[in-house]
C-alpha cells in the first residue's frame, strides 16, 4: 500500500469512528478517499484495526500501567537485542501487530483524546449584519433578524440542556418551541430566557430593552427577574441594573424588519428618535413648542426626505439642513 502515514487523516478517521466528525471533516474524508485508490485500502485496514481493537479491549484484563512500568524497567536494565526483520511481512501479521499497538496505547492515548474532545469548547459561529439588517436561521430552526451593526454568537450545535446565544446590538427572535431545552440570550449582564416565543431585544450604552410579541419571556439581571407577555416590555437601566416593566407604547421596534412606521398620536420627539436610529440621521427639534406635537400617519418604506416632507406639511414646520444636521423648527 503506497499511502504514507498522515497524522491529520488518522485524527479525522478516529473522529469519524467516534461519530464526532463535523460536516466539514466528513467532506474532507470523502475527498481524501476519492483522491487515491490506496486511500480506500488504507481506510479499510484502519476500520478493521479499529473493530479488532474494540473487540479485544472488551475482553482484555491487562493492567496497562503495570505493563508500562515493567517495560520501562526492562529498557533500563537490558542490553538491546538485534532483531531479525523479515523482508516481507504478511498483511495479516502487519494488521495484528497494528492492533496490538492500538491496544497498548488505548489506556492512555484514546482516553486522553476522548477526554480532550469531550471537554473542548464547542465550535462557535458569529453572524454580523453590517450596514443592512440580516436574517439567520439557528441550529434548532429558530429565526433571528439582526438590526444594522449587530451580531449574534452561538454554538454550531445546541448539544447541552440549553440553547445559548450571545447578542450585541438589536435582534428579533422567533424561537422554536422546546420545553426540555430553554433558549437563553446573553446581552452583557442581562439574560433573556424563553421556551418558544417571538420578541425583540435591543441593547445600547444606557439600557437593554425586551419587547414581547408572542409567548412569555423571562428577563433577569443582578438577581432580579420579571416575566413579560405580549405587548409588554422590560427595560434594564445600566446605571442601576433595575428592571422596569410596562405596557409597550408603540410598535417602532419592528421598523428594521418591516420598514413600516405606524404613528398613532406619536409625539414628534419619539418619531425623531426612531428616525435617527432607522436612517442613521442627526435630526434635532429646534423649537420647544414642537416637542409634543402628535403625528397620526403610517410611513411604509418611505425615504427619509419623504417622511420629513410629510412632517413639515402636517405640523407646518420648516426643515433645515446645516452641516449634516437636520433641524425642525
Amino acid at each position: 500500500m503506497k499511502t504514507e502515514h498522515n497524522p491529520h487523516i488518522d485524527e479525522l478517521l478516529v473522529k469519524s469512528m467516534l461519530d464526532e466528525a463535523s460536516f466539514a471533516e466528513q467532506i474532507e474524508i470523502k475527498q481524501w478517499l476519492l483522491d487515491d485508490d490506496d486511500n480506500q485500502q488504507y481506510f479499510e485496514h484502519f476500520e478493521l484495526i479499529w473493530a479488532e481493537s474494540k473487540r479485544f479491549a472488551r475482553v482484555s484484563t491487562v493492567d496497562e500501567n503495570a505493563a508500562w512500568e515493567r517495560f520501562k524497567a526492562r529498557t533500563r536494565t537490558s542490553e538491546p537485542e538485534h532483531d531479525i526483520i523479515p523482508l516481507h511481512v504478511r498483511p495479516v501479521f502487519r494488521i495484528l501487530r497494528m492492533v496490538a499497538m492500538v491496544l497498548l496505547t488505548a489506556g492512555v492515548g484514546w482516553l486522553s483524546y476522548l477526554v480532550s474532545t469531550r471537554n473542548a469548547a464547542p465550535e462557535m459561529l458569529t453572524v454580523s449584519s453590517g450596514a443592512q439588517p440580516l436574517t439567520d436561521t439557528l441550529p434548532d430552526g429558530s429565526i433571528v433578524t439582526l438590526n444594522r451593526k449587530s451580531s449574534i454568537t452561538y454554538p454550531h450545535d445546541f448539544k447541552g440542556n440549553t440553547r445559548p446565544v450571545k447578542l450585541t446590538g438589536e435582534a428579533f427572535f422567533d424561537v422554536q418551541p422546546d420545553k426540555s431545552k430553554p433558549f437563553l440570550i446573553s446581552v452583557k449582564d442581562v439574560t433573556v430566557k424563553v421556551v418558544g416565543t417571538s420578541f425583540n431585544v435591543k441593547d445600547n450604552a444606557k439600557k437593554t430593552e425586551v419587547i414581547v410579541e408572542t409567548g412569555v419571556v423571562e428577563v433577569s439581571s443582578a438577581g432580579e427577574k420579571v416575566r413579560i407577555t405580549p405587548r409588554e416590555e422590560a427595560t434594564v437601566i445600566k446605571e442601576s441594573a433595575q428592571i422596569e416593566k410596562r405596557t409597550t407604547a408603540d410598535e417602532f421596534h419592528n421598523y428594521y424588519r418591516t420598514r413600516r412606521l405606524f404613528c398613532d398620536g406619536t409625539p414628534l420627539w419619539r418619531l425623531v428618535e426612531i428616525l435617527n436610529e432607522a436612517y442613521d440621521a442627526d435630526i434635532v427639534i429646534g423649537n420647544a413648542r414642537l416637542w409634543e406635537e402628535p403625528i397620526n400617519t403610517t410611513f411604509d418604506q418611505n425615504s427619509l426626505d419623504s417622511i420629513l416632507g410629510v412632517i413639515s406639511e402636517t405640523l407646518s414646520l420648516k426643515v433645515e439642513h446645516h452641516h449634516g444636521q437636520i433641524i425642525l423648527k
